[in-house]
């Protein structure tokens, strides 16, 4: 008999999910004995819920395939939408999958009982549950939402009884993603009008950017017109930082320094910006804005001027913008820019003799190779990273910016060297986020994953603590750990180098990174790089 678990389990591997990361349940072993048996597809048990969840993300942003994650009951369901919530507003597609009480008892008063459905309404782009009769069409459908434009993540329940069933038989067809259609004529017309009388436009890159296929195309106009580029932090990598055109990251270190440029514009051209990040009134002056996007901008029409919407496929637009006609450079002294660039990346190079953030962040990317991934978590050193890490291609840097949760980095990590074996991985992780997913050095140390991860440790949850110093308040209710702190021999077998000093540091580092299985750098830094370098403004 084929049961519902198996036909289940045949139809991810079907879908080319290879990865369903989650805590297992009861309800869940049918399942789970199901991709056991199914080739090309894995169970891999987590620590907590939420990893899973942005273990499925990283999936799909390094391999372009969506991944699973699952949680059982109440607790586990409400640990998986932290993950889950990162696919949704971070743009990736998730197929969350959670146990949910039978037809009988789903309106029953009962232990663990919570409606999933509208727990998941608000992070997904669809929420269902599974049928006997419709196994098949309910995973089609999903995945054709959770790919389609603008991409995010699905939840389906999966009633307890239902999995030893037997699936009944089914005449669907799978439907592809639905792409962005070309943007209309006017819009197209308005948008060369607008950027053949601008003499000093900007280019702004967003998210969506990095899944549109436009990078050669972004580098053909910024070079044909000599114009600058501004990113957001999730689209590091659209432009290498020695490009004459660029012009730094929004809203992360030294970032008053960027609106040195942008603040000159007479025209901001969006190009799959997501506001997500940062809203455009947070930095954009008083000019025109050129939205070309898959949807149209979201912007205050009050306060600022949306002079033309392009909404659908990007590549439409950006053709047009290249082939415009020669002759047209624009006004911007790229002279000027390639010294403020210089001068901005000399202020995030770390002092003679100190141990701090800039430190830690050169001197392991003078160790990562090239097309190394690094990830990170959130806090004050993600401010810095967005800024200073050198990032020469898209998703050789991953972060979250639009869900913005501590705890991403070393989970987000251990996905990306399951996704990509032979590329060398690095996480960077403050002291607060790394107390959070402490349990998957045990995940890290099963799998075998190399990956090497670095621990910056000021004993602080510094970014609060230093918004609190910025309003002049006390410090209060951020400090981490004891006087008597001392760094561990190891995390669940992890071994745990400690580096007090540069010298040290750049040791560890290189012995972490000879080593064949996952090690921990412990950094005891001094944070004053953070007072210097992070929430400067964006003008």
């Amino acid at each position: 008999m084929r049961t519902v678990a198996k036909k289940f389990a045949e139809t991810l591997q079907e879908l080319g999910i290879r990865y369903v990361f989650g805590v297992p349940s009861g309800s869940w072993t049918d399942y789970m004995e199901a991709l056991r048996a199914t080739d090309g597809i894995e169970f891999v048990l987590v620590s907590n819920e939420a990893s899973g969840g942005f273990m499925a993300d990283v999936c799909w942003r390094l391999t372009g395939k969506p991944a699973a994650c699952f949680g059982t009951f109440g607790p586990g369901a409400c640990n998986l939408t932290t993950g889950v919530g990162c696919g949704f507003l971070d743009r990736s597609p998730i197929l969350a999958v959670t146990d949910e009480m039978s037809d009988a008892m789903l309106n029953r008063v009962t232990q663990m009982n919570i409606d999933h459905q509208t727990l998941f309404r608000p992070i997904t782009k669809w929420t269902t549950r599974l049928k006997q009769d419709s196994v098949k069409k309910i995973l089609y459908q999903a995945m054709q939402i959770a790919t389609s434009e603008v991409p995010g993540p699905v939840h389906i329940g999966l009633p307890s009884d239902m999995s030893a069933f037997e699936a009944s038989d089914e005449e669907v067809k799978r439907q592809p993603a639905k792409e962005p259609p070309p943007p209309d004529s006017a819009s197209l017309d308005k948008m060369e009008k607008l950027f053949t009388e601008a003499r000093k436009p900007v280019l702004a890159l967003g998210i969506t950017s990095m899944r549109a296929g436009i990078r050669p195309l972004v580098l053909k106009v910024a070079e044909k017109y000599q114009v600058p580029v501004v990113l957001t932090p999730m689209a590091k990598g659209m432009v290498p930082e020695d490009h004459p055109s660029y012009a730094g990251v929004l809203a992360h270190a030294l970032a008053n320094q960027v609106g040195q440029t942008h603040q000159q514009a007479d025209l901001v051209v969006g190009i799959g910006y997501d506001p997500i990040e940062i809203n455009y009134e947070d930095w954009i002056p008083d000019v025109p804005l050129l939205n070309i996007n898959t949807v149209p901008a979201d912007l205050d029409k009050e306060k600022y001027t949306l002079a033309c919407d392009v909404v659908g496929d990007l590549k439409y637009a950006l053709e047009r913008l290249v082939n415009l006609g020669e002759g047209m450079k624009k006004d911007w002294d790229m002279e000027r820019l390639s010294q403020r660039r210089k001068k901005m990346f000399e202020e995030l190079r770390p002092g003679p003799g100190s141990f701090g953030p800039r430190t830690v962040l050169s001197s392991l990317r003078q160790i990562l190779p090239e097309d190394g991934i690094m990830t990170c978590d959130v806090g004050s050193h993600l401010h810095l990273i967005g800024q200073a890490w050198r990032t020469p291609a898209p998703e050789l840097q991953l972060m979250t910016n639009g869900w913005s949760s501590m705890g991403f980095g070393i989970p987000s990590a251990i996905a990306a060297k399951l996704c990509l074996p032979d590329r060398s991985v690095a996480c960077v992780v403050g002291d607060g986020g790394f107390l959070m997913m402490v349990g998957e050095m045990a995940t890290a140390m099963r799998l075998g994953t190399k990956v090497v991860f670095v621990v910056v440790t000021d004993r602080n949850l510094s970014l609060i603590r230093f918004k609190q110093q910025r309003k002049g308040y006390q410090r209060y209710g951020t400090l981490l750990h004891g006087d008597g702190y001392v760094s561990a021999n190891s995390f669940f077998g992890v071994p745990v180098l400690e580096a007090k000093t540069a010298d040290e540091y750049r040791t560890a580092l290189e012995d972490a990174f000879a080593a064949n299985s996952p090690v921990i750098v412990e950094a005891f830094v001094d944070t004053n790089d953070y007072d210097e370098l992070i929430l400067k403004g964006n003008r």
